[in-house]
């Protein structure tokens, strides 16, 4: 009998605690510092995954020439690495290591790019990386309906431990003038070393708006669209959250950062008229680290991930 009960009371307490941590997540009546806490930790989340699945997106369009784009991301300097650095562009960045693998031989495609920068790697902006991030082009990406599928194998960026997939199709219109790419995150997972974790769902249509008719990746210009749900942790906080990008993104492959564009963040629940509806914007242009976050109608300047 003792052990019986026993047992309830742990049930009832895991039970409580269940309730209790579903209330953060659907209430609809938090206090006015967690609804602050809540819209900034999204922003801020938002924008680290910004951050980081852009870089994702640099280093796979820009392993070389043979399977996308080359000369972006980490690829963006001139050859000056040994003969595999001169296969895949790279420079002073030794602590990368890059293996190409044929996965149906003879044939070129479908093709396994492994990018490992071991147990710590840091490039020439300050970025440190480690782990692997594995990638498999069905065909190289300049071609329409073209894929490049990544996952991470213990992947680290800056102290974020990333997961989850990220693809991108080449969704280009047949004649069309203008290079698109539709990207995917699904069941992405960001976690800071304390815990706290950010998950997404998401998806983006990258349209190249300028760059179109050279082929040197230096003056590429996209104009990026799309929305992104998932949860978010931020210590004692757990809710779910839901993005939209109200004004097009502008990305330079010149720029580590996004330069314009206006992203609204919310709480899943909250409804599109709540103050507590944050505003992200990237500024007019400029390539800088900072952006202005809204909400509740006080406006500050914020740092981007750098």
């Amino acid at each position: 009998m003792k052990k019986l009960t026993l047992r309830l009371i742990a049930t009832c307490f895991l039970a409580g605690l269940m309730i209790q941590g579903c209330k953060k997540e659907n209430s609809d009546s938090l206090s006015p510092a967690e609804e602050e806490q809540a819209a900034r930790s999204s922003s801020e989340s938002e924008a680290g995954a910004e951050m980081v699945f852009n870089d994702v997106f640099d280093n796979v369009m820009g392993v070389n020439s043979d399977v996308a784009i080359g000369g972006t991301g980490v690829f963006g300097r001139a050859a000056n690495n040994g003969e595999a650095g001169k296969e895949f562009g790279l420079d002073s960045l030794a602590c990368l290591t890059v293996t190409k693998t044929f996965l149906n031989p003879p044939a070129h495609f479908p093709v396994k790019i492994t990018l490992d920068f071991g147990s710590s790697c840091t490039d020439a902006q300050g970025h440190t990386r480690s782990g692997k991030v594995i990638i498999v082009y069905s065909d190289r990406l300049i071609f329409p309906t073209a894929t490049a599928t990544t996952n991470f194998e213990n992947y680290v960026i800056d102290s974020i431990s990333v997961t989850g997939t990220h693809k991108i199709t080449n969704s280009t219109a047949p004649g069309a003038n203008q290079k698109q790419f539709t990207t995917e995150i699904i069941n992405g997972k960001l976690t800071k070393p304390n815990g706290d974790y950010h998950k997404l769902n998401g998806q983006r249509v990258i349209t190249q708006v300028e760059g179109n008719g050279t082929a040197l990746p230096g003056d590429d210009i996209f104009r990026i669209t799309g929305s992104a749900h998932g949860q978010v942790k931020h210590g004692n906080l757990l809710f779910g959250w839901m993005s939209e990008i109200t004004e097009p993104l502008i990305k330079k492959f010149s720029c580590p950062w996004i330069s314009k564009g206006i992203v609204k963040v919310k709480r899943e629940t909250l409804p599109n008229t709540s103050p507590w509806v944050a505003i992200l914007n990237y500024g007019t242009g400029t390539c800088d680290f900072l952006a202005s976050l809204t909400i509740n109608n006080v406006t500050q300047v914020i740092q981007l991930p750098h």
